[in-house]
């Protein structure tokens, strides 16, 4: 874990975190705390939502960071999302990212090709 996130996680969960699938493909690394309330929210949510509440409770497994800053993702979630030598680690917002960097990369040209949705056109850069 690089030392950026490394530091904000100790802080936040003194290392506990969560990973889970994302439906894009990529893992998801939540500081415990903040995976307990996701996981609230998610639980919430109606009957219709039950395939994404299986993916993201469903395979979510509790890690920590060890004294090296480094987590074991379990083989499941390792070939689920496809990861082998080299990763992409990105921060977004309250959690980070773990993708399979030519996956990341045909998903945001696709993305990109389709143009912003509608709900990012008030954003100004």
């Amino acid at each position: 874990m690089p030392t950026r996130h490394r530091d904000q996680l100790l802080a936040d969960g003194e290392g506990r975190l969560t990973l889970t699938r994302h439906p894009d493909g990529c893992l998801l690394i939540y500081p415990r705390p903040q995976w307990e309330l996701k996981s609230r929210e998610l639980a919430l949510l109606p009957y219709s939502a039950r395939t994404l509440r299986r993916l993201l409770l469903g395979n979510a497994i509790d890690v920590e960071l060890d004294n090296a800053g480094r987590l074991l993702i379990p083989v499941n979630l390792r070939e689920d999302a496809r990861l082998e030598r080299e990763v992409t680690l990105m921060g977004v917002g309250g959690h980070l990212e773990l993708w399979q960097p030519e996956m990341l990369r045909e998903l945001e040209e696709r993305d990109l090709a389709d143009g912003l949705p509608e709900a990012a056109a008030g954003f100004s850069f």
